[in-house]
C-alpha cells in the first residue's frame, strides 16, 4: 500500500496522485483510530455512543485500502523494463521494513513487562490483541515472530496489507503483459467481470456457500480469476486516463458515494445486530473487494483528480509524504491507541474523537519519519521503506 513504493519515476510529478495518496494515508490512520471504539476494552456508560461512532467512521473510511491499490495500478501499469529489476527495486523496500517493524510490534508486550508496566497498557495500544499478550511473556512474543512467515499477529494487524502488497508486486509484471496490449473495450470487460465478483461475499452469505463450481474440494469458482485486488489495480490504471467534468463529479459521484455508504453502514448495523455474530459476519459489509466499497472508492479517486495544487510549498509537502508514507504506515499503529486516549482525556465530544485522534497519530508519525530521513538520509529506507 504504500507511498514510498509509489514514487513517480518521471521528472514531472503527478500531483493529483499525491493528493490521492494523502487522502488514502489519512483515511487509513483514521480507520485504525476506530479500533478502540469498535473493540472498546472495558465498560462505559457511553458504550452505545462509542460503538455508534466507531461504526459510522468505520463505514465511511472503507476506500482507504482500495485507493492505495489504485495508486499502484495508476503508476506502475504497465510495468516497463526487466522483471528482475522491478522485483529487486520494489520488494526489498517493502520486505525489510516489514520484518523490522513486525519484530518491534511482536516484542512490545514483553518490553512492557520488562519495564514493569501494567499489562493493561497493551490494550491501550492494541484494543483487540487478546488475553495472550497480557502475560507479557517473551515466549508469546517469540511465537508471534515465528508466526511472521505464516501470517500477521494481533499486535500488527495492519501488516496484513504487506503480504498483499508483495503479492501484487509479484503479479504486476505478469498482469502488465496483458494490460500493455489490451484494448479499452477489453479492459472494460475485465472490470465488468470483476464488478460481478464484488457481489460474491454477499452471495456466499445470503444465497449459497458454494457458487459457480465451488465445492468442498474446489475453492476456485467461475470468476475467481477476475476477483480480488487486481481489479483495483486495473481500475486505477484505467481511471488515470479518464476524467469527470464538474457535472459528472456531482451527478455521478455523489449518488455513487452515498449509495455505497448507505449499503456499508446499514449492512454493518444489520450484521452486528445478530446474536453471537462471527468475525466474518462482522466484516462482511466492510469487505474491501465488495460493490458498496467500490461505489465509494471510484468517486473519491475521481474527486482527487480534480484537485488543482498550485502552491509549490504544498507540492513539496505532498512529495515528502510520498517519501515518508511507508514509514508512516509502519509506525502509526503504535500511535492510534494513545491518540484516542489523549482526546478522551481532553473530553473531546465522542463524535469528534476519531478524526482528531487520527490528526494526532498521522501528524506525529509523519514528523518522526521525516526527522529520521533528515538525520539518516537514504539509510532510513531500510527501516522506513
Amino acid at each position: 500500500m504504500q507511498p514510498s513504493e509509489l514514487i513517480v519515476s518521471s521528472p514531472q510529478r503527478v500531483v493529483w496522485l499525491d493528493v490521492v495518496r494523502l487522502v488514502a494515508m489519512f483515511t487509513v490512520v483514521c480507520c485504525h483510530c476506530t479500533d478502540p471504539f469498535n473493540f472498546y476494552p472495558g465498560d462505559s456508560p457511553d458504550i452505545d455512543e462509542i460503538k455508534f461512532w466507531g461504526g459510522v467512521y468505520g463505514a465511511v473510511l472503507r476506500p482507504c485500502v482500495p485507493l492505495f491499490v489504485m495508486i499502484t495500478g495508476a503508476l506502475l501499469l504497465p510495468v516497463r523494463g526487466e522483471v528482475s529489476v522491478f522485483y529487486r527495486k520494489r520488494i526489498p523496500r517493502v520486505f525489510f521494513p516489514f520484518v523490522i517493524w513486525t519484530l518491534l510490534y511482536s516484542l512490545f508486550p514483553w518490553l512492557t513487562g520488562a519495564l514493569g508496566l501494567d499489562a493493561k497498557v497493551i490494550l491501550d495500544f492494541f484494543p483487540y490483541s487478546g488475553e495472550e499478550v497480557m502475560t507479557q511473556s517473551l515466549a508469546v512474543s517469540l511465537g508471534y515472530i515465528v508466526q511472521m512467515s505464516v501470517n500477521f499477529s494481533p499486535l500488527g494487524v495492519h501488516m496484513w496489507y504487506i503480504y498483499l502488497l508483495i503479492g501484487l508486486y509479484l503479479y504486476l509484471p505478469i498482469f502488465s503483459a496483458w494490460v500493455s496490449q489490451a484494448s479499452e473495450r477489453a479492459k472494460r470487460y475485465f472490470l465488468g467481470a470483476w464488478g460481478v465478483t464484488t457481489l460474491l461475499p454477499y452471495a456466499h452469505e445470503f444465497v449459497a456457500p458454494y457458487l459457480w463450481g465451488e465445492c468442498s474440494w474446489n475453492s476456485f469458482g467461475m470468476l475467481y480469476y477476475f476477483a480480488g485486488f487486481n481489479g483495483y489495480l486495473l481500475l486505477g490504471h484505467y481511471l488515470r486516463h479518464h476524467d469527470w467534468n464538474r457535472t459528472q463529479a456531482y451527478s455521478w459521484g455523489i449518488p455513487m458515494f452515498l449509495l455505497g455508504y448507505i449499503i456499508t453502514w446499514t449492512g454493518f448495523r444489520h450484521m452486528i445486530a445478530r446474536p453471537n455474530y462471527t468475525p466474518e459476519e462482522y466484516e462482511l459489509f466492510f469487505t474491501y473487494c465488495s460493490l458498496n466499497v467500490v461505489l465509494m472508492t471510484i468517486p473519491l479517486f475521481m474527486w482527487c483528480k480534480r484537485v488543482k495544487v498550485r502552491s509549490e510549498r504544498l507540492i513539496r509537502l505532498l512529495s515528502n509524504l510520498t517519501l515518508c508514507g511507508f514509514g508512516v504506515y509502519m509506525i502509526h499503529y503504535f500511535l492510534t491507541g494513545p491518540s484516542v486516549l489523549a482526546v478522551r482525556a481532553l473530553q473531546v465530544p465522542i463524535g469528534l474523537q476519531i478524526p482528531l485522534a487520527a490528526v494526532i497519530a498521522f501528524g506525529v508519525s509523519w514528523l518522526i519519519v521525516a526527522l529520521c530521513y533528515r538525520c539518516f538520509g537514504k539509510k532510513t529506507r531500510w527501516v522506513m521503506g
